[in-house]
């Protein structure tokens, strides 16, 4: 386990609800290999009110990495329409860019 997983975990203690800390957290655990756990905390950000819109983006970049385009594409759409509505333009136009190199099948 990374020291700063150990800081963020700690921080995180303090506030628990926190979208960047647990975030964070999930990218941490992808560094360490756990990409299972890292997009079950991705996907718990994408289910918050509101939606944490980083999270679709990043579970978009690592389900393509995992060979899993079709998962990809749908988390994708959600995150644009998600990010258009909280008026995130830049976020939708990063993940259309994204939809568009792995094809919009």
């Amino acid at each position: 386990m990374s020291d700063r997983r150990t800081q963020i975990e700690a921080m995180l203690e303090d506030d628990p609800s926190d979208p960047f800390l647990r975030y964070s957290l999930a990218l941490e655990l992808e560094k360490e290999g756990n990409l299972a756990e890292a997009l079950d905390l991705l996907d718990q950000l994408m289910q918050d009110d509101p939606p944490y819109v980083p999270a679709f983006h990043m579970a978009g970049q690592w389900l393509v990495q995992a060979g899993k385009a079709d998962e990809a594409r749908e988390v994708l759409r959600e995150g644009i329409e998600t990010a258009r509505n909280q008026g995130k333009q830049h976020d939708a136009a990063e993940m259309s860019d994204l939809l568009t190199t792995i094809g919009a099948a």
